[in-house]
């Protein structure tokens, strides 16, 4: 592992080894951008901004909830300073009130991650949000919505007649699924009949992990740690004005994405008079704690991701994604 040095590089010094590391190591990182994924509260961000100012890395957000403008302390949105210290991308995109489809997302992160190495920069990806995260690394074709095609099926309450009626119109798809998942099932129809096209022509589906071009980096916390960690990040946040920030969204239209961001959703209902403070709070950190456990099965199935035990340096994983870039290279 070449030696490192703990001052980020100026713009102007990108293409230097000033940041300890040799050009040809940072060209190699260049190539395998680094993701940094896991649970939320899991310190995603802050080792992001490590090795950001260890490398001279621009960071980029894979967040469903970070595109969204004044929603920052709830999502824990990187503070102006880090913004001015390290370059972000995909954060505060939209207003609260629009919606931003996977798809968008997306697009945007692959052409910044282009554009970045086109200039002879590296990438550090964040991302908490699995489906967001796998769109982006696996270029994945995302199916359209059609909601009218959806609301004609959901009506249909037999599960397995609307299985028999995909196995009809594309076998292989309905191959992949059991005939009572509901909600795989209906989605599969919504696509094949609403786009035309079968939905298996859109890919293997999220259970084939090919190689990608990316060394993936799984923060592992112990449950009971991370669980303390939840609970104390919203202690922080509603001292530093959360219940400020969701009111003065409460005073605004906001989109059926945003409303179900966690904490926000429960204390719009303390805003509104439906629940205490306390009780708001209580419900943010149940649910929140059992999005956790969501979002690690979903990183658990990926067998790309190399996981360290958390808490960790960013010199650790540093040293990690130095050294996965290093064995995917040498194996091309």
């Amino acid at each position: 592992m070449p030696s490192i040095h703990t001052n980020r590089t100026k713009k102007s010094d990108a293409n230097t080894c000033g940041t300890g590391m040799g050009l040809r190591d940072l060209a190699m990182l260049a190539e395998r951008p680094l993701v940094i994924v896991g649970p939320t509260a899991s310190g995603k961000s802050d080792l992001a901004m490590g090795v950001a100012r260890l490398t001279g890395a621009e960071i980029v957000a894979l967040d469903s909830m970070q595109v969204y403008r004044g929603m920052d302390i709830g999502t824990a949105t990187p503070t102006a300073a880090e913004q001015a210290e390290v370059p972000h991308h995909l954060i505060s995109l939209v207003d609260p009130g629009e919606e931003f489809a996977v798809a968008e997302l997306q697009a945007r992160a692959r052409a910044v991650i282009a554009e970045v190495r086109e200039r002879g920069g590296v990438a550090v990806l964040v991302g908490g949000t699995g489906l967001y995260v796998r769109a982006v690394i696996d270029d994945l074709r995302i199916p359209g919505r059609y909601p009218k095609v959806r609301v004609q099926l959901e009506a249909e309450l037999d599960t397995e007649a609307l299985h028999r009626r995909l196995a009809a119109l594309d076998p292989l798809a309905a191959g992949r699924m059991e005939p009572t998942n509901r909600r795989r099932v209906v989605r599969a129809l919504e696509v094949t009949l609403g786009s035309g096209e079968p939905f298996s022509s859109y890919g293997p589906g999220l259970g084939h992990y090919p190689a990608v071009p990316f060394v993936q980096v799984g923060l592992r916390w112990h449950r009971d740690r991370l669980d303390e960690r939840i609970a104390a990040r919203y202690q922080r946040q509603l001292a530093d004005g959360f219940l400020d920030e969701v009111r003065a969204l409460g005073e605004a239209s906001i989109s059926r994405t945003a409303s179900q961001a966690l904490g926000y959703k429960e204390l719009l209902e303390h805003v509104r008079g439906e629940a205490t403070l306390d009780e708001a709070l209580e419900l943010a950190v149940v649910r929140t704690r059992r999005f956790a456990r969501r979002q690690e099965r979903w990183f658990r199935r990926d067998p790309r991701i190399r996981w360290l035990d958390a808490p960790t340096s960013p010199a650790d994983v540093l040293s990690a994604w130095h050294g996965a870039a290093a064995a995917m290279l040498a194996g091309d």
